[in-house]
């Protein structure tokens, strides 16, 4: 066959250790013998990131802007251990959050069900979409550690120059202290986002925080949810027989327990890496969960919601055999594609997206797996194969459903 032509590019976001190998592989295996790849490549890489003090990791963000979509790999957010390890002159922060600001958008996770796999709790038979503000929080945080003796205030100093101070503590001994902060337009492009969302899938749309302890700034999220809401989305939603509800944190946690699933849940920036996480841990697997970032102007980045796999990197530089799971890797670019054909009007790229994702998934149904997964299926008949060996094993029913 012909491969398939591409007329904008994808920006590519290379990453690191394992699963920057397994990247290289994918589009080895299953995307550069099929279409003509076009990208605008960064490297993500924790070292590339050092050599250009972090200018790469902007330089990509900006890119994403113009052509509006990307792919990205998983990357190091460094530790002290990490700035030891890579000799980094500084601990460099998370690329995600760099990303994640500088387009200011919602990052919605769904977990990629397969047969033989039983989520742990066994109400779940429909996935749970956690809908993640992306802007702000902790992720923007300032902080220092304060001595004893010390009087903390929250200053602000509006554009007259006149003060508004209060009181956060007076330290008899030791301690640290974190400024945080948010943007009604950030939060209110939060909001928009997972309401379209949510009709787009014809789910319930969840928001929750904590209001009831922090009263002007979590209680600024949900006055706003909910004037957009009966301002622009009330109708809509009656109409599409969907609900929008709100409720606290910690509320929601029990109901999302006790659910069947088949719901979009929006967090605040923290607590939906948290529940994110326990959400695809909970499903079977981290590396079996998508994740597309949407900024409120239409931009959208691809990328896997796990970690670089550091552990099975190791083995790999030592030569020795890993099996590693590449699922929610191979989804971020099933995802990019899908979407670059989707703006670009290029139908066959969007079938080549389906394919793609529809023999990844058969391949796992025919009890062909990783190691991660090989612990969880049920199925009878399975086989524990290494990470390149699922990859050919991919390419072999997509090869065929291309024919």
């Amino acid at each position: 066959m012909d491969k398939i032509k591409m007329t904008t590019p994808l920006v590519e976001m290379d990453g690191d250790e394992m699963t920057r190998i397994l990247w290289q592989w994918i589009k080895d295996i299953l995307i550069t013998p099929y279409i003509d790849l076009r990208t605008e490549y960064y490297d993500l890489g924790l070292k590339h990131r050092e050599e250009t003090k972090d200018q790469v990791t902007i330089d990509s963000a900006e890119a994403t802007k113009k052509y509006g979509v990307a792919v990205k790999c998983a990357t190091i957010t460094p530790n002290a251990a990490r700035v030891e390890e890579y000799g980094l002159s500084e601990m460099w922060k998370s690329p995600n959050g760099t990303i994640r600001a500088a387009l200011d958008g919602t990052v919605f996770r769904t977990p990629i069900l397969v047969k033989g796999i039983t989520p742990y709790i066994p109400t779940w038979t429909k996935p749970i979409t956690i809908a993640r503000h992306a802007y702000g929080d902790v992720y923007k945080n300032t902080e220092m550690r304060v001595a004893g003796g010390s009087k903390a205030e929250l200053v602000v100093t509006d554009k007259d120059g006149k003060e508004t101070r209060q009181l956060i503590h007076n330290f008899k001994g030791d301690g640290v202290i974190q400024g945080l902060h948010n943007l009604d337009a950030s939060i209110s492009g939060f909001a928009r986002a997972c309401f379209q969302y949510a009709l787009d899938l014809k789910q319930d749309l969840w928001f929750a925080s904590k209001d009831t302890i922090s009263k002007i700034y979590d209680h600024r999220f949900k006055d706003i949810f909910a004037e957009i809401y009966e301002a622009e989305f009330k109708e809509k939603f009656e109409a599409a027989g969907i609900e929008f509800f709100y409720t606290l944190i910690d509320d929601a946690v029990a109901r999302v327990i006790r659910s069947e699933g088949g719901y979009i849940w929006a967090c605040k920036n923290y607590d939906g890496d948290v529940m994110s996480d326990m959400v695809s841990t909970a499903y079977g697997s981290l590396a079996m969960m998508t994740s597309v970032l949407v900024s409120p102007s239409g931009v959208y980045e691809f990328e896997a919601a796990h970690g670089t796999v550091q552990r099975h990197y190791y083995k790999y530089l030592k030569g020795e055999e890993t099996s590693t799971n590449s699922v929610a890797t191979i989804f971020a670019w099933s995802g990019a594609l899908r979407k670059r054909g989707e703006l670009d009007g290029i139908p066959a790229l969007c079938d080549f997206a389906d394919k793609l994702e529809a023999a990844t998934i058969g391949t796992i149904e025919d009890g062909i797996m990783t190691g991660d997964l090989y612990l969880l299926s049920k199925l009878e008949n399975k086989r524990k194969v290494d990470s390149r060996t699922f990859l050919e094993e991919i390419n072999t029913r997509l090869s065929a459903k291309l024919r």
